[in-house]
């Protein structure tokens, strides 16, 4: 399922529900149709870039753990962990649409 994220502030975007759902349900908003106010959103820009720099760090911990282990690793599985879209890269483009709208003071708006 899709959600489709509309601002004045910036062009639409697109995400996979399940990709952006923690995030909506940390913020107490509905996933099927809702509203970040202009206000929410510079709250909204530290929690997602918290919620960032928390991944990356446990992705540094897992590859330190792994780093042992490579040589027991097929490829498929070395293929696997080298494709893996990181938590930054899937939140982008909603992380630059929310600072678009925070500097024009624009909601944003799902589901509508």
């Amino acid at each position: 399922m899709l959600i489709i994220f509309k601002s004045k502030a910036a062009a639409e975007v697109i995400m996979y529900k399940e990709h952006i759902a923690s995030v909506l349900e940390m913020l107490n908003k509905d996933t099927d149709r809702g509203v970040i106010t202009a206000a929410e959103t510079a709250h909204v820009i530290d929690l997602i870039e918290k919620l960032i720099e928390e991944d990356k760090q446990a992705r540094k911990q897992a590859e330190a753990l792994d780093s042992d282990n490579e040589d027991e690793l097929d490829e498929f599985e070395k293929r696997k962990k080298r494709d893996t879209v990181t938590l930054s890269a899937r939140l982008f483009p909603i992380l630059d649409m929310l600072k678009s709208a925070n500097k024009k003071q624009e909601d944003i708006l799902w589901g509508v």
